[in-house]
């Protein structure tokens, strides 16, 4: 028996998602909500937004280095998120499932309701509580808005309207959001849609587990 095993004898009673950084605190919140007590959660770096072409190879990494800890319970607690496909791939390889449908704004608000919108969202600059959280660390540094806002009609220019899909009420957080529409020049929505999907779909898989 290897020394991992020895460590760690009930990783096979256990579902591990490994998870976009962006929703750690979210996961988090879902696992304490439900009293997932055997769920474990690990993430990849939540810049990977921004690089999509990194979410496969890291995920193909961090399955392998899961397995090879006793985990045969593995969730992907990504949406397709940009990788057009290679993300799947990944996850037929080891045989895991992953959240459904394109991007987590899509999932936060629920498939069904997503399918409604997404149309008329074509034009939507979506942030959710993360971003608002971290919206100078995203947005604002990276892009040089802040000290460059000369910038905004290069980099925002086509968007019509800033969407906040709002997992939480916080009202620290509305101000973010709001503040960052008009900064934007953005038409300004608010959706309260808590977890949406990833609710059901971690309680799915905790019960598979």
């Amino acid at each position: 028996m290897s020394i991992a095993r020895k460590l760690k004898p009930d990783q096979r009673d256990r579902l591990l998602v490994i998870a976009c950084g962006m929703i750690a605190r979210e996961v988090l919140a879902v696992k304490e909500q439900l009293g997932l007590d055997h769920l474990d959660l690990t993430c990849l770096p939540a810049e990977f937004h921004f690089y999509p072409d990194r979410i496969a190879p890291a995920m193909d990494k961090a399955i392998e280095k899961a397995k090879a800890d006793g985990y045969s319970n593995i969730f992907v607690g990504y949406a397709d998120c940009g990788t057009g496909g290679l993300l799947d791939r990944v996850c037929e390889k080891h045989g895991v499932e992953r959240m459904a449908g394109p991007h987590c704004f899509a999932f936060y608000q629920g498939m069904d309701a997503y399918a409604k919108v997404a149309d008329d969202d074509m034009m939507s600059f979506y942030m959710t509580d993360f971003l608002c959280r971290q919206f100078d660390a995203f947005f604002m540094k990276p892009l040089g808005l802040d000290r460059h806002p000369e910038l905004i009609k290069d980099y925002f220019g086509n968007y019509e309207k800033l969407v906040y899909i709002a997992q939480t009420d916080d009202p620290e957080l509305d101000k973010v959001a709001e503040k960052a529409a008009r900064m934007l020049g953005l038409a300004y929505e608010r959706r309260s849609t808590g977890y949406g999907d990833l609710t059901t779909e971690l309680a799915s898989a905790a019960a598979q587990a």
